[in-house]
């Protein structure tokens, strides 16, 4: 019997008005034909809002989904919800795929944002209280730098008025003008970043899987390390899938169709052998 694949997305960002999935219900066919779904960070915004009661809500209405969707289902923190679990990494195929939400690549965890000189400034102050080497380690960073993302409140993501929303997104990631060029380089940068943190932190691997940037692309690296970033549930690029079988890791677009979402026409496909 063959064993089923690993499928892997991320930045879902359910309940914010910029997300696509307007029901629980239409991640569903994700979650058929796979031993496991993973869902790399960002999934759901878990940090101090406007209406901290909503938010508990969508979370435990989001948890009891997926429970009941006959799939196995493992959540990573990323930096909006990074404390909807204690998992903040995962490692496949014997060592050689890292997954990783990906905004421990950026020292300020979101370098196109406003807050991201009071966001270095907690990452930094984080860091210090980490014990012993704890800074040296990819588990204590990711610790981190979830310690500081969850200080960090919800700005347009607690918005619940089309609007307003709108409104607030562009004051948060569009202007200044300048905002673009950092949103640039972040893309610019995201892949080689990601090959130098696996290559110092876990030499094993042949392959890192993030997401964060909303950027989807598939990196060969000139250290060899293929970079895969499965992109966002959100406008306008949209979302791919890995998916990590017994001998290959395959890269999917997502595709919607019937008010769900599918993984789609394949991408990429890579040996693990």
């Amino acid at each position: 019997m063959v064993a089923l694949p690993i499928r892997i997305v991320s930045d879902v960002h359910f309940a914010e008005q910029a997300s696509r999935v307007r029901s629980l219900g239409a991640l569903r066919p994700l979650a058929d034909g796979v031993s496991m779904l993973v869902f790399n960070g960002d999934t759901m915004d878990t940090r101090p809002g406007k209406d901290d009661r909503r938010t508990a809500q969508i979370r435990r209405d989001m948890l009891d989904f997926f429970g009941s969707c006959g799939t196995p289902v493992t959540l990573l923190t990323g930096n909006h919800d990074p404390d909807i679990t204690r998992q903040h990494s995962l490692e496949l195929a014997s060592g050689r795929v890292l997954v990783t939400h990906g905004d421990v690549l950026f020292e300020s965890i979101v370098p196109w944002s406003n807050e991201a000189k009071i966001m270095r400034q907690k990452v930094i102050q984080a860091l210090a209280a980490l014990p012993g080497d704890g800074s040296s380690r990819l588990e204590g960073r990711l610790d981190a730098f979830r310690s500081a993302a969850a200080s960090i409140h919800q700005r347009h993501q607690s918005e619940h008025d089309p609007f307003r929303y709108a409104m607030r997104l562009a004051g948060d990631t569009v202007w200044p003008p300048d905002r673009l060029f950092k949103i640039l380089r972040a893309w610019s940068e995201a892949p080689g970043r990601a090959a130098a943190l696996a290559t110092r932190h876990r030499p094993r691997a042949s392959f890192i899987i993030i997401g964060h940037t909303h950027r989807p692309g598939v990196w060969r690296m000139p250290s060899g390390i293929i970079v895969i970033n499965t992109g966002s549930f959100c406008r306008p690029f949209g979302a791919m899938v890995a998916e990590v079988g017994a001998a290959t890791l395959l890269v999917r677009r997502v595709v919607r169709r019937d008010g769900a979402f599918h993984p789609g026409p394949q991408v990429a496909e890579f040996p693990l052998s």
